[in-house]
């Protein structure tokens, strides 16, 4: 970088950087996973079953092979090594080979040297079921017949804090709902498998988690480890969808079957079914409080639809339970958590992970709290805020930044937008002009939540980076998967930072370097960002101890602080640290036909220290944007187990026409003790109540109770008739 002629410093920590994939991206240069090709490389398709629920009588595969141009059709029979895999429990088939559980569900792949060849093949195969009932309701999951030889339920978590049989002077009771929603990225599921001459296997695929593909895939190749060489392509987004393996074992196995290149691309109905999504959930809560507004008792029985197979089910109930009061100081405490098996969609990791859910009830009930007792909404919060030194519900002491306080206070201060002028672009409706102005409405609603950042419960979290710096150049070598949440730049920071150079080459993520985790969780820049740290300061003592080496090499693996497992009661130390966020929305509602526009979200949140301004406003306006998808139009339709919208004519995301505008009220920097130059992950706190906060406008506007999301035109419209 040049100014008349001179070299200028590149930004450092807490300067706003731009992203060095940022233009390549623009221009439409930037090589994502489904620009992947090589030489000689066919093209891979699955077959998916149509039902959630059936019998396999039997699979002929023969028609499909008979076509020009195909080189393989491989079904469960093919699998050289184990037959199931996952992340948490290995219940889910490579092939469904006796029973299908859910739709979608794979059964076989074909390899051709056109796509439209593949597609034919795949359309070939003939498959005789025998459908039997399928199991859709969660609330009947538990005591149903099983659906798997591993049961319907996934994990039963109780946490009593407390005494649980306290009562309270004011109690309200409510139950609340939330729908299936998809993380809907941009780039579908993608990947390309070269086969070895040593018998194994290089991958590029697009994923969040590459070590975790690597060992998935090799065992279920009945391969060593090493023998599956994998590299992070080019990421659309993932918030979640790209943890679980999807095409990894089948594209590699089609690649090892013909010794050829092969390569696969979903297209976006196969990608509404070929990942997991958020779980929906059906929460009931009842909350006790004194006359004066402070909490004494929180019940509640959640109940988690975890779809077919476990993914992460039992991680994602943890932090439901774990988090099921909100940021709140709560004496006592009885959560009663189900996370249970369908035969609807496998449901696992999307941004927010639990604590969505229960946000999203816990704030309804806050609500109604205060309307009972009377009170401010913003008030009854204020006083019953968790401070550091405060337990949460597993027994927990905060010990870090708590500043749960300031980012309600700084939120609500913020100033309110102007009053509507009427313009009929800004009615509900928009340019459809079907909001008349006298019907329109305006409502105000607050939020607050909070979330875990890093793995918990005993999880060995570590992440290994390692740094070159050779002729003024530093080389940071990290298995971080970036997925658009701007790790990339982080990196070149620190090391900057660090090292005292300008100059910061950001090798591929691959696995010739140890793991990094799961980009999720919002831990990469605590748990990648320390072990890019780490090596750099290695690097750096090097130097001083001798200067004139030709160049210098470190490797470091950074852990978290230890975790523990939950105990029978679901009281422990379960946690690394804890984000804090507040928000409030501000919504435009016609009364007349149920219409909603969402005029602005406002936030406060903790983020420990800012390390690049721009980059955490992109993921806070992003986070908002899935927040209010959730609050007033994404679901994912799932009618008897069958996925009725899966793409993006019918499955609705907001577009720059439905966004608000969003208003960073304030960025709370209370270094983190622990954290790497004291930071907190911002990704996902911007999702978790922002959801919450629309609903609670929604019902200032209306008066209608809005205990579910999304909010549909009917439950506005026909509110009375729907409590009734």
């Amino acid at each position: 970088m040049t100014a008349g002629g001179l070299k200028t410093r590149s930004p450092r920590l807490g300067e706003s950087a731009p992203r060095p994939d940022g233009i390549p991206k623009v221009l439409g240069e930037f090589a994502f996973g489904n620009d992947l090709w090589a030489d000689g490389m066919l093209w891979g398709k699955t077959l998916r079953a149509p039902h959630p629920s059936a019998r396999i009588v039997s699979v002929d595969i023969g028609p499909a092979l008979a076509i020009d141009g195909v080189a393989a059709v491989l079904t469960a029979a093919d699998v050289a090594g184990k037959k199931t895999y996952g992340l948490e429990t290995p219940d889910q088939p490579v092939f469904a080979s006796e029973v299908v559980r859910y739709m979608g569900e794979p059964i076989a792949v074909v390899a051709a040297d056109h796509p439209e060849t593949a597609r034919r093949a795949v359309a070939a195969i003939e498959v005789v079921y025998e459908l039997t009932t399928p199991l859709v309701d969660a609330d009947l999951a538990a005591e149903g017949t099983p659906i798997h030889p591993d049961g319907n339920v996934f994990r039963h978590l109780v946490i009593r804090h407390g005494d649980p049989t306290v009562q309270g002077e004011v109690i309200v009771e409510g139950t609340y709902e939330v729908g299936m929603q998809d993380q809907a990225f941009m780039g579908p599921e993608s990947g390309l498998a070269i086969p070895d001459d040593d018998g194994g296997v290089e991958l590029f695929i697009s994923t969040q988690f590459l070590h975790v593909d690597r060992d998935q895939t090799a065992a279920c190749l009945g391969l060593a480890p090493e023998k599956v060489r994998a590299t992070v392509a080019g990421t659309g987004g993932a918030f979640g969808g790209r943890e679980d393996i999807c095409l990894q074992v089948h594209v590699c196995m089609l690649a090892l079957h013909t010794g050829r290149p092969v390569k696969m691309l979903y297209s976006r109905e196969e990608s509404f079914l070929g990942h997991v999504h958020r779980h929906p959930a059906k929460l009931w809560y009842r909350h006790h409080a004194k006359r004066d507004g402070t909490l004494v008792n929180v019940e509640a029985k959640l109940v988690f639809d975890g779809g077919a197979y476990a993914s992460t089910s039992s991680a994602v109930l943890a932090n439901a339970s774990c988090f099921a009061g909100g940021p709140y100081l709560i004496p006592n405490a009885f959560i009663d958590g189900w996370a249970v098996r369908t035969n609807n969609p496998p449901c696992g990791a999307m941004r927010g992970f639990g604590a969505v859910q229960t946000c999203f009830a816990h704030e309804a009930q806050m609500d109604k709290l205060a309307a009972a007792l009377g009170m401010d909404a913003v008030e009854l919060r204020l006083r019953n805020v968790l401070k550091t030194g405060d337990a949460i519900l597993t027994g927990q002491v905060l010990t870090g930044a708590v500043p749960v306080e300031e980012v309600i206070r700084a939120c609500v201060e913020s100033p309110l937008p102007p009053k509507a002028t009427g313009a009929m672009l800004e009615r509900p409706g928009g340019a459809g002009r079907t909001a008349d102005a006298h019907h329109v409405r305006r409502g105000v609603g607050f939020a607050v939540g909070f979330k875990n950042l890093m793995f918990s419960e005993g999880f060995d979290d570590y992440s290994t980076a390692r740094v070159r710096l050779q002729d003024g150049v530093a080389t940071v070598h990290c298995a971080c998967a970036e997925v658009g949440q701007g790790f990339v730049t982080l990196v070149q920071q620190i090391a900057r930072e660090v090292l005292n150079v300008d100059d910061v080459i950001v090798a591929p993520a691959d696995t010739s370097v140890g793991s990094a985790g799961s980009t999720s969780a919002s831990r990469q820049t605590w748990m990648s960002g320390g072990a890019v740290e780490g090596a750099c300061r290695m690097v750096s003592e090097q130097m001083e101890r001798n200067p004139g080496a030709s160049y210098y090499e470190a490797t470091f693996e950074h852990h978290h602080a230890p975790t523990e497992q939950l105990d029978e009661n679901g009281q422990g130390n379960a946690h690394v640290s804890f984000a804090f966020v507040a928000h409030r929305a501000v919504v435009d509602v016609d009364v007349e036909l149920g219409l909603v526009k969402v005029i602005e979200v406002a936030t406060a949140q903790d983020v420990g220290r800012v390390l690049n301004p721009l980059q955490a406003l992109g993921q806070i306006e992003g986070g908002i944007a899935q927040g209010v998808g959730l609050a007033v139009m994404e679901e994912m339709l799932v009618i008897d187990g069958v996925v009725r919208n899966a793409n993006f004519t019918d499955y609705l995301i907001p577009t720059t026409l439905d966004m608000p505008n969003v208003l960073v009220a304030s960025l709370i920097e209370q270094p983190e003790p622990g954290a790497p130059f004291g930071a907190k992950g911002i990704g996902e706190p911007p999702t978790i109540s922002s959801t919450a906060a629309v609903a609670a406008a929604i019902r200032d506007a209306t008066g209608a109770p809005v205990i579910r999301v999304p909010v549909r035109p009917e439950h506005l419209v026909f509110a009375a008739d729907l409590v009734s």
